[in-house]
């Protein structure tokens, strides 16, 4: 079973985690990992804590040389703005306690419901862990999921397709790497971007914040990844709960989603066609590529929608948690504008999802066996 868990804090000494389950013999190529982790940190309208950090991952255990050894490997990111919140942030007695509270929750975030939850006076203890800050961990996690993908043949993307009231009709594809990434929004369409980074400045001038909507594609997923029999097992339940699960996303949909609960089911369903030595295969894929909570073999197509981010520069009205009197809500650094960072995120914990269904089905100690699994099930495929 492939699994990872993350620790840490925004303003923490670092991010770590730790993966289990990453078959033996798969080279991880730390350059490809680590400029993922700076996608994450690019996009237009990002705040100034992306001008502090260089993301870089560290190989702490379960890597000799380039090689993963089949034993857990732990990542380290080193957040370089600990220097300025180590009095404030240490774990032990010496830490100043009463530096930087926040006592106003931010309506929108984690402060209130966590606090509430976790019996806290200083709600630094709930926003530190409930930051975006921990997705870096999980696109360094992403990034070593997609170099076991890669040796599948199996590529993940994230794109901003929306932000604000300014969208575009993205086709369902991965497009070319080198053109999506020099454009700062990471948009498909460049015409489209202009009309984006108008809207981010404009609110960004009010003092406000924008969202938008992002896509992950997914081409090279075979056929059977997943499962009907239970309902963990679903890949689209499990899609759906990893990108809910970043911060800010507020709805999910794969496909044709929400437009196709207005529609016919014969304008929504994908017609069925067999091809001589490539099998069965569909003419539409309005599916997204899931039918039955399985893989159906064609490319995966992914949106989530992500609300703007709630920390504002011109606050919205809040309560002092210790007084109960009207104030304004907690300020902290933070982003005009993150869909871009979302949209690695997006890929990354996609790109999580599918690794772990492909372990899931193929098995294997060491990546060869893998491979030979997954080379024969191919074959059968598309010999039926």
């Amino acid at each position: 079973m492939l699994r990872f868990l993350t620790a840490g804090e925004s303003h923490g000494r670092a991010l770590v985690t730790i993966i289990e389950g990453l078959p033996a013999g798969l080279e991880l190529n730390l350059a490809r990992i680590n400029g993922l982790l700076k996608r994450r940190q690019g996009g237009y309208g990002r705040g100034k804590r992306m001008t502090l950090e260089e993301d870089q991952v560290e190989i702490f255990s379960g890597l000799r040389g380039a090689v993963t050894l089949g034993t857990p490997l732990t990542l380290v990111i080193n957040n370089r703005d600990w220097e300025n919140w180590q009095e404030i942030m240490a774990p032990g007695i010496e830490a100043k306690l009463g530096g930087k509270m926040v006592t106003s929750p931010r309506p929108g975030h984690a402060d209130l419901a966590g606090g509430l939850k976790y019996r806290q006076e200083d709600l630094r203890n709930i926003l530190e862990r409930a930051s975006a800050r921990e997705t870096a961990a999980r696109v360094a996690v992403g990034a070593v999921a997609e170099e076991l993908l890669f040796s599948l043949g199996i590529r993940v993307q994230g794109q901003v397709i929306a932000i604000g009231n300014v969208s575009v009709s993205a086709e369902e594809k991965i497009v070319d790497s080198r053109l999506l990434y020099k454009n700062p929004l990471y948009c498909p369409a460049q015409e489209a971007s202009l009309l984006m980074i108008k809207a981010i400045e404009e609110a960004e001038k009010q003092g406000d914040s924008l969202g938008g909507v992002i896509q992950v594609v997914a081409e090279g997923v075979p056929v059977g990844l997943g499962s009907h029999v239970q309902w963990d097992r679903r890949l689209d339940g499990q899609l759906a709960q990893a990108l809910m699960s970043i911060p800010a996303i507020k709805g999910v949909e794969i496909g044709g989603g929400f437009s196709t609960a207005s529609l016919l089911g014969s304008q929504v369903h994908d017609e069925i066609e067999y091809q001589t030595g490539i099998g069965f295969r569909h003419r539409t894929n309005r599916a997204g590529g899931i039918e039955g909570g399985i893989s159906n073999g064609e490319p995966l197509v992914i949106r989530a929608a992500m609300k703007p981010i709630p920390t504002l520069a011109k606050p919205l009205a809040s309560v002092e948690w210790q007084t109960k009197k009207t104030a304004a809500a907690a300020v902290e650094r933070a982003d005009v504008c993150a869909v871009p960072a979302a949209a690695i995120v997006g890929e990354a914990v996609t790109a999580w999802v599918l690794a772990a269904v492909v372990m899931e089905k193929f098995g294997g100690d060491h990546l060869k066996e893998t491979l030979a699994n997954y080379k024969n099930y191919l074959a059968f495929v598309k010999s039926v």
